[in-house]
């Protein structure tokens, strides 16, 4: 089985152009394809996960990544998926962000002179000189093909900004640079991104001739994979100082059972004769195999050591041995807590266990919230500056531990 037939197995391509000269390229090690991350936090999340994984598959199968940060494309913001504008940032937030992308990136691709390349398309984006753009480039784009792309029809009822507009351009500018100045012939996204990527591999042909080499492909799920970076709390980081290696391995360890197995085929690089074994278990084995994804992505992003104490204290949490070591923790600072103690409902805010108090109060209402072992059912209780000091234990629900400390 060659790398594209073991995509094809895991369910990672969607959709293709040019099938049989990308089964022959990508099999051949011949690919020398890139991959988009615009820089709008200021580190990757679990929605970049599946691009990064398919970059390493075929990065090891000897075809050649062209990471591309969008530094200059970070400037307009990409309309898909979105029912508003992006913020706006400055150049100084966009090149720190591009920065921390590339630290995280490292642990997945290898770069090198003859390996992976980081390429940043500030550097021909924000040189352009606009009527010379325009001439160039605006003329090889229908206004009417480009209303019909999905990334725009769904923002036209609330309203597309012409900065929002040009990104389709931007992004095709950069594949047809990146074919001509690094020998890129393939480019990859996710299916929110096909209208934008078959724009490129058009201007490429326009430009360059109908025989230019510029194929495409999409991720099949890289546009759900953008909606597993989110939960109650919010996005689940790749940073440890966003998202802890435990709430990472916590996160995996609860997904949704029938979604167990499409992320264990699609992320982990467990070989797919033990994947398709797995499938065969009986269903009461469906926390083991939680157990072995959560551990497997945990050892791919933060390492193997950071998976072993992760799986650690999951496993004395939910024993009931209830060791806080590894666990998730907020220190507080005296100032934070009044003389008379903080609320339990404020305290779990502050801990990020909940958006508001008015939601930690009905949590608290409904049983779902303990303390130091004990459910609360007191939603005005107040935890005093001497408890605090020994650090008190808030469990949310059945799976979510958190220890809160005076500093």
């Amino acid at each position: 089985m060659g790398i594209y037939e073991e995509l094809q197995a895991r369910g990672l391509i969607a959709q293709v152009t040019d099938e049989p000269e990308i089964r022959e390229l990508i099999n051949n090690g011949g690919a020398r394809f890139y991959i988009g991350f615009d820089p709008t936090a200021d580190s990757l999340h679990v929605g970049h996960f599946m691009a990064l994984c398919l970059m390493r598959r075929l990065q090891l199968a000897g075809n050649k990544p062209v990471v591309l940060v969008g530094g200059g494309t970070g400037y307009i913001g990409d309309p898909s998926g979105r029912t508003d504008m992006r913020s706006m940032m400055t150049p100084e937030t966009i090149q720190h962000n591009c920065d921390c992308f590339k630290k995280q990136m490292e642990r997945f691709i290898t770069f090198g002179d003859d390996a992976a390349i980081l390429v940043n398309n500030a550097d021909w984006l924000l040189n352009l000189n606009y009527i010379d753009l325009l001439r160039d480039v605006g003329a090889c784009f229908s206004v009417n093909n480009m209303l019909r792309a999905e990334c725009y029809k769904q923002r036209m009822e609330r309203g597309l900004s012409f900065l929002e507009f040009n990104y389709m351009i931007m992004q095709s500018y950069d594949f047809l640079y990146l074919h001509d100045h690094y020998g890129c012939n393939m480019q990859f996204g996710g299916d929110d991104q096909w209208s934008n990527m078959l724009a490129g591999t058009e201007l490429i042909r326009k430009k360059r001739g109908e025989d230019a080499f510029a194929m495409t492909i999409t991720l099949l799920l890289n546009s759900e994979g953008k909606k597993m970076g989110k939960t109650a709390k919010g996005a689940v980081w790749l940073d440890p100082n966003k998202t802890s290696p435990f709430d990472f391995y916590q996160y995996w360890r609860n997904v949704d059972d029938a979604d167990v197995m499409k992320c264990i085929r699609m992320l982990t690089f467990l070989p797919l004769e033990t994947i398709e074994e797995m499938d065969h278990w009986d269903d009461s084995r469906i926390n083991e195999k939680k157990k072995i994804l959560a551990y497997e992505l945990t050892t791919l992003v933060h390492g193997e050591e950071e998976a072993k104490k992760a799986e650690a204290t999951a496993a004395a949490l939910f024993s009931g041995a209830g060791s806080d070591e590894n666990m998730p923790s907020t220190e507080l600072a005296e100032s934070d807590v009044p003389e008379e103690g903080i609320s339990l409902p404020d305290l779990m805010v502050r801990c990020g266990l909940c958006p508001s108090k008015s939601a930690a109060r009905r949590l608290i209402q409904q049983g779902g919230v303990s303390l130091n072992g004990e459910t609360a059912s007191d939603e005005n209780a107040m935890i005093i500056r001497s408890q605090l000091k020994d650090g008190v234990k808030i469990r949310k629900g059945k799976k979510v531990y958190h220890r809160a400390v005076l500093a």
